[in-house]
């Protein structure tokens, strides 16, 4: 019942709420967005929804664009490739200003998802979206963390943020799917808060593609050479 039905009642009803009662704040962020990261203000990107489904996920920007060292502006698939290729480029430690520093810290970079939240594509309580390059590495187990709507906030959350490593925090989005419950949602809420205003376990940039795709090479190599062992052993 929670999950089908009353889960996104409650989603509409708050994040519009939050929207109209928060708008002086979205207004001041805008102006210090534009006036100290430049345009455009907001930062969007493609990212996976319920059952997969594409979405464009707002925030406020808190990075310059990524670039090469001779200033040439990136795509996410150009920066890949120069990661592949060894091109030297701006790392994200370079590009996170200090301002976008405190905009992470207070988790302000993320009101904009509320948006999100009101259309429907995410909902308060759930599995971070993460970027579209990052599916292709996916175990058909972690595919699951798909089968509700994205959250502002979840269950790895507020065990580790992005300082938990890959395996934990898709282990924690797997116990949130299987586990779905109004009290879950309001424990999370609750700790969310807890962990943004103590700053804890907070790692300046997102877990990069090519370090994520780095994890799953190495545990496709150990399973093949596991599997070779036994065919040997045999």
């Amino acid at each position: 019942m929670y999950r089908h039905f009353v889960k996104r009642g409650l989603d509409i009803l708050l994040s519009a709420l939050a929207l109209i009662l928060l708008s002086p704040v979205f207004a001041l962020l805008a102006l210090l967005v534009r006036v100290k990261l430049g345009a455009p203000v907001l930062f969007k990107q493609e990212r996976p929804g319920l059952k997969g489904k594409i979405f464009k996920m707002y925030k406020f920007r808190t990075m310059l664009d990524p670039q090469t060292r001779d200033g040439r502006k990136l795509s996410d698939k150009e920066r890949l490739e120069c990661v592949e290729k060894g091109i030297d480029i701006l790392t994200d430690e370079e590009r996170l200003t200090r301002f976008g520093r405190i905009l992470r810290a207070t988790s302000l970079d993320e009101l904009p998802e509320l948006w999100n939240i009101l259309k429907g594509d995410m909902s308060i309580v759930g599995p971070r979206p993460l970027a579209t390059i990052y599916l292709p590495y996916y175990t058909k187990e972690e595919m699951r963390r798909h089968d509700v709507r994205p959250g502002l906030t979840g269950w790895a959350q507020v065990h580790g943020r992005n300082a938990a490593s890959w395996e934990k925090r898709f282990e924690y989005d797997l116990y949130y799917v299987d586990h779905l419950s109004f009290l879950l949602d309001i424990k999370t809420i609750y700790q969310t808060v807890a962990v943004v205003l103590k700053h804890e376990d907070i790692a300046q940039g997102e877990a990069r593609p090519e370090a994520f795709s780095a994890v799953r090479q190495r545990q496709w190599d150990e399973a093949a050479q596991a599997k070779d062992d036994r065919r040997d052993a045999e």
